[in-house]
């Protein structure tokens, strides 16, 4: 091998140990193999050699070419393993550190709650209604037997909205029980129906929000007395609070929609706020049969069929199971309050386990 071929075998060599990099391996295969490389050069350049030492040139330069891809093959391989080790290093995961964090995301109390409530209820054979938002005066009112003076139309307690023509003006539903009018327009008793949702009025304090969620429930069958209603509303209280002795009591109240009418209370302690202990009554929803009138309002024979229902408010409810003082941080989006009441998306309810 000739002195410049052995000039640009030891060249070659020194600019790859020199590369740290592949991009640096790649300029120099490129400047010795490539189309303009010096090796391609030479060998291009063999054409030009005397006829008696273009066998031994030709021979050398094929020698060399077979060293030197040896050698850039050789470099490129070390320089792919250094790089991987690099990347290795940088991305190894610190198994002594502690684990990543749970998502913080919760359910929001009334959420939860509602869906405990229609686990109850579904287990009892009840679907769920729903129904709009702006009610007319007499879905609201009138097929409920609420007479013209009666407080509840005050515009001090309900939010009216501008009346169109000569009609009374659309209401935002104070209750619920307005689509238990609709249930029963709609379909033929029997009836087992639970209605969820927002409920409206002018009302706000530490136990009172302008908008709150109401759960209100409807039995109509043939023969139903208050004893199906106390049956129904005392498993319930005592599956909800997951408490199997809770104390329930009925007392005699007036709704114009119900006759009898019954508030519910429940046996708590007024001291310590623990449910069924002590000797005191926490009045917790209204209840009642429904109204001859109302089931004739509705197209239904009040002398063939019977029906019982009932009303809660869900945030009450709530906040009596979780112990909460007051009402308002629900719709404050306080983050420390979320997380502190919010429920584990993953720990299942009695919605997931059947009641």
């Amino acid at each position: 091998m000739t002195d410049d071929l052995l000039a640009l075998k030891s060249d070659t060599d020194a600019a790859l140990a020199a590369a740290t990099d592949l991009r640096a391996w790649d300029a120099i295969r490129v400047a010795v193999l490539g189309r303009n490389g010096t090796l391609t050069g030479l060998l291009r350049d063999l054409g030009k050699t005397a006829p008696d030492q273009r066998r031994e040139r030709g021979a050398a330069l094929n020698q060399l070419k077979d060293a030197l891809n040896t050698a850039i093959e050789a470099r490129k391989a070390q320089l792919e393993t250094a790089a991987l080790d690099t990347r290795l290093t940088s991305e190894r995961i610190d198994v002594s550190l502690p684990v990543r964090p749970r998502p913080q995301g919760s359910i929001h109390p009334i959420a939860r709650t509602m869906e405990e409530i229609v686990a109850i209820f579904g287990a009892m054979g009840c679907t769920v209604s729903d129904g709009p938002d702006v009610e007319s005066d007499w879905y609201n009112f009138g097929a409920l037997n609420i007479p013209a003076h009666h407080p509840a139309r005050a515009d001090h307690d309900t939010f009216y909205l501008p009346a169109m023509g000569d009609k009374p003006p659309p209401v935002l539903r104070t209750h619920t029980s307005p689509v238990q009018i609709r249930t029963m327009l709609l379909q033929p008793p029997p009836i087992r129906t639970i209605v969820i949702g927002r409920t409206y009025r002018a009302d706000h304090d530490a136990t009172h929000s302008p908008m709150f969620h109401q759960c209100e429930g409807l039995i109509i069958d043939r023969g139903l007395t208050l004893g199906h209603l106390k049956g129904c509303l005392t498993d319930f209280l005592r599956t909800f609070f997951d408490i199997a002795s809770l104390p329930v009591r009925f007392r005699s109240s007036y709704f114009p929609f119900t006759e009898p009418s019954m508030e519910v209370d429940i046996g708590w302690n007024r001291k310590t706020g623990e449910l069924g202990k002590g000797g005191d009554w926490l009045e917790i929803l209204g209840s009642g049969m429904v109204h001859p009138r109302v089931l004739a309002n509705c197209g239904i024979d009040p002398r063939e069929w019977q029906g019982f229902a009932w009303g809660m408010g869900v945030e009450r409810v709530s906040m009596l199971k979780h112990g909460m003082p007051d009402l308002r941080p629900f719709y404050e989006s306080d983050i420390r309050w979320l997380r502190h009441y919010g429920a584990d998306p993953l720990v299942p309810t009695m919605l997931h386990e059947g009641v």
